[in-house]
């Protein structure tokens, strides 16, 4: 039985070597995803949940409807690809992400999840921030039996850690009509922003004990120009909503003086700010000068109404190029989109993301 054990082994150091021998080669490290709808993979597809994307029209230039939020790829399949990828971060609850293919990072993000546990209970089950770290958790044992203690530290540390979460929590527990009339009334924005922060910088604390070194935090974005809050607020008329982009920015300021904050006192780590904030804001008021036709009108939704709890489906009108439309569905960007993001975050300068963008975080060589 040992005999066995050890060759199991060799064999999974092995594989690790290769690995690590063609990411010296390509520079792909391997890319651990948390985070909501925006950057899902394909997780909600295995749980009881309304907030799921494994139907048509989602996924019509992907090749299939896989899960993602989208017609086409997500912001971090475009990151990931970019930095040399050939194959995309598998979702965690998929049955074939087991095995070595974790050594390359798996996905947990969660359509209809949030930082905080009551986010999106509306929708039904979703797997929140703190139960992605636990599955998280759970994988990094599964490498630890799989190379050892020294490897898969070393595999964390060069790692790509990314987490996309927040507007859910705003979206769902504080701006959507009826929904979030109680929570309004007894809870400020200020209070309910730093309940917000707290979490996250727990949250964020227990990434970077588990092992994770070079990690993304994509702030939230422009959730008041979203076609669904659009509709959802009459004295808006053409411009985006106007409250839910104040404690958008409210939560922002706070969130990139927690990143200053974990990279003073986190030794050896390196948290980066991407500010998506300003990127979809800069392409919805400049949107034709990006190519696009449309920033207010979804490509996808139900005929004479933006919104709903399944806003994109197979009764849904679907727009007939893609690439003209900011938004895919009345809460998430089309590909078109996502591209532009993401390479202001592969290759922008600091006014995109902070203190380091994604490639020269990719890049980068951090002491034990």
């Amino acid at each position: 039985m040992s005999l066995l054990v050890s060759f199991c082994q060799v064999i999974a150091l092995s594989i690790l070597f290769f690995s690590e021998v063609c990411l010296a080669g390509k520079k792909i490290p391997a890319s651990f995803v948390f985070g909501d709808s925006l950057v899902e993979a394909g997780n909600n597809n295995y749980l009881a949940t309304l907030s799921k994307a494994n139907y048509d029209p989602n996924g019509i230039d992907f090749g299939s409807a896989t899960g993602r939020f989208t017609n086409g790829r997500t912001i971090v399949d475009i990151v990931f690809q970019a930095l040399g990828s050939e194959e995309l971060t598998p979702p965690y609850l998929a049955p074939t992400t087991r095995g070595s293919i974790i050594l390359n990072g798996v996905n947990y993000a969660s359509g209809g999840s949030g930082i905080l546990n009551s986010t999106g209970k509306l929708f039904g089950d979703r797997i929140n921030v703190d139960a992605q770290l636990d599955n998280f958790a759970t994988t990094r044992q599964e490498i630890i039996s799989w190379v050892g203690e020294s490897a898969a530290a070393k595999l964390f540390r060069s790692a790509l850690f990314s987490v996309t979460t927040g507007s859910n929590d705003l979206i769902n527990n504080y701006f959507t009509p009826v929904v979030s009339t109680v929570e309004r009334r007894v809870v400020s924005p200020e209070a309910f922003v730093d309940t917000m922060i707290s979490r996250f910088r727990s949250q964020l604390t227990r990434l970077y004990q588990l092992g994770a070194r070079k990690i993304v935090v994509i702030n939230v974005g422009p959730v008041g120009c979203i076609p669904f809050e659009r509709e959802s607020d009459p004295t808006a008329g053409d411009e985006c909503s106007v409250e839910p982009n104040e404690v958008a920015q409210m939560y922002n300021l706070q969130l990139k003086t927690v990143v200053k904050d974990l990279n003073a006192n986190l030794e050896g780590a390196r948290f980066v700010y991407a500010d998506v904030f300003r990127i979809v804001y800069d392409i919805i008021q400049n949107y034709s000068s990006y190519g696009f036709e449309s920033e207010k009108i979804p490509c996808c939704s139900l005929v004479g109404k933006v919104g709903g709890l399944i806003p994109c489906g197979p009764s849904s009108k679907v727009c007939m190029d893609r690439s003209k439309y900011v938004f895919w569905d009345p809460y998430h960007p089309t590909e078109a989109a996502n591209v532009i993001i993401a390479r202001r975050l592969l290759s922008g300068d600091t006014s995109d993301i902070f203190p380091i963008n994604i490639r020269q975080l990719a890049n980068l060589k951090l002491k034990m």
